[in-house]
């Protein structure tokens, strides 16, 4: 009986040191301002080796688009799965821009969707969303967020606790944002934006930086090659390895508790880069972003996935991973209509809840099946819509782009182009700023930069930088109008109030 009880003990002991956590958990993070600038992409100098094993494991999608390069627009549409013109969040969240998305968001709302379906949800970073009762996380963790290792860090105890629960955990830098003053020591007379880093060469706590040298810096199709470019590149650079970094840890972390072949790991960026010609464009450098998807319960690895995905299907493909999407309606299976759960909450009464009918059910569509198919389609056509950024950069464009043509739409072309503060004070704008109307801006020049015309129509095939205007070359008059009709369908059937501008101005 005695020995009976110590084997009984042992076996207690061994097994209250194995982690419970259930399987099926998610890591989704997402950086802020980056562009497809990773090894695994092909870059010619980004030391990003964490990332790239991820890639190399899991599904690398070459074609992956934001719906909008503005920060609280877009993580908007990642929470959601709504495009930010029909959530209600057209713009910035904080400080006297004020935007937010509608009360009704409530049931489609990603955290909440998570929550219902039976995660433990947990948030740290950036949030830059509201309200906060519709993107609410049971668990919010603190961090800085330009150290993805210090944040990595502070969220351990989150990933490794001991729970019949699966975890769900939003994971969110303020890297590579501008942000942290500038570069005092360059030479130049335009000072170089330090992207976070730590100024005089310095590194963040527990951060192995990576430092790169701004002559071996590859320059964008829409930047130009000059001193001022090639130094923000620099920093910007430093500050993608440091997000790198934070990925290394995640993954030991994962490792260590034995969780990492049960955790699916999602990594991309809320928009492009930011370099004017980048973040809040819809060009290229504005749309394209990162994105990699570990899913240990995929067979097929190391897939290069070429077809056209959108930042709305992130919370439809996060819930089909967990099971919880209803697939007939597209929509979270435990659904709760908004209508009763506001019923009970008088302090909401009379805020504007938005359109319940418009929703019900997103406008994305889940990935999960295509992870390993490397030649399965998603979208024929992806659609686009911005709006603000800072409350004064009133520019609705509108754009359409399958894998052949590309239309943008500049709604208010009359206006001259308004710019994001900080883009406006970058070295890399100002240094051909101050030249002339004139100087070289990427593929235009200051002045066509500034002053854009009503639609902008590339053959984004063979003109991927989207050098040449064909809008109004007759030879493609007729193609021209096949792409404004896929334009207005695109609008009615995600709900565009914007659509009414086509019959008068």
């Amino acid at each position: 009986m005695i020995k009976s009880s110590f084997f009984y003990l042992a076996l207690l002991h061994i097994f209250s040191s194995i982690s419970f956590t259930a399987e099926k958990n998610i890591i989704f993070f997402i950086t802020d301002d980056q562009s497809p600038t990773l090894g695994c992409y092909g870059d010619p100098i980004a030391k990003t080796p964490a990332i790239d094993s991820i890639a190399k494991d899991g599904t690398l999608f070459l074609n992956a688009f934001a719906t909008t390069a503005s920060c609280s627009a877009s993580r908007s549409v990642v929470m959601s799965g709504l495009h930010n013109h029909a959530n209600g969040q057209y713009g910035h969240q904080h400080a006297f821009h004020k935007f937010s998305s509608y009360y009704n968001v409530v049931s489609l709302s990603l955290p909440r969707a998570m929550t219902n379906a039976g995660y433990r949800t947990g948030h740290i970073g950036k949030y830059h969303v509201a309200p906060e009762e519709v993107f609410n996380y049971e668990t919010y963790l603190r961090a800085s967020g330009r150290n993805a290792v210090q944040m990595a860090e502070r969220s351990k105890d989150f990933i490794t606790e001991k729970s019949d629960k699966p975890f769900f955990l939003y994971f969110a830098t303020s890297d590579p944002h501008r942000g942290g003053g500038k570069d005092k020591n360059s030479k130049y007379k335009l000072k170089p934006d330090l992207f976070g880093n730590k100024p005089d060469g310095k590194s963040h706590d527990g951060v192995d930086e990576v430092f790169y040298n701004p002559k071996d810096v590859p320059i964008p199709h829409f930047l130009s090659d000059t001193p001022e470019t090639r130094e923000e590149l620099a920093h910007y650079y430093q500050s993608v390895s440091r997000i790198d970094r934070g990925v290394a840890r995640l993954v030991q972390i994962l490792k260590d508790a034995k969780l990492y072949e049960k955790t699916m790991i999602v990594f991309t960026s809320d928009h492009g880069m930011a370099f004017a010609g980048g973040k809040t464009t819809v060009y290229e450098g504005g749309l394209k972003v990162p994105f990699v998807v570990r899913n240990p319960y995929e067979k097929k690895r190391g897939v290069k996935q070429t077809g056209l995905i959108s930042h709305i299907d992130i919370t439809p493909s996060l819930l089909d991973f967990a099971g919880a999407l209803d697939h007939e309606k597209n929509r979270p299976k435990n659904w709760n209509a908004p209508e009763k759960y506001w019923k009970d909450k008088p302090y909401a009464a009379k805020e504007n809840r938005g359109s319940s009918g418009k929703l019900s059910a997103y406008h994305g569509k889940s990935w999960l099946a295509i992870l390993g198919n490397p030649e399965k389609k998603h979208w024929e056509e992806i659609f686009a819509s911005h709006t603000f950024h800072e409350i004064q950069m009133y520019y609705p464009m509108r754009v359409i782009r399958d894998d052949q043509y590309k239309l943008i739409w500049n709604i208010a072309h009359p206006l001259p182009y308004p710019f994001a503060s900080d883009l406006w004070a970058a070295s890399s704008f100002q240094a051909q700023y101050q030249k002339s109307m004139s100087a070289p801006y990427g593929q235009k020049t200051v002045r066509d930069y500034i002053h854009r015309p009503e639609f902008e129509f590339f053959k984004i095939d063979q003109d991927p930088n989207e050098s040449k205007n064909l809008a109004n070359s007759s030879k493609h008059a007729a193609k021209l109008k096949i792409y404004k009709e896929k334009l207005k369908s695109a609008q009615s059937k995600f709900h565009d109030p914007w659509i009414m501008k086509w019959k008068y101005e």
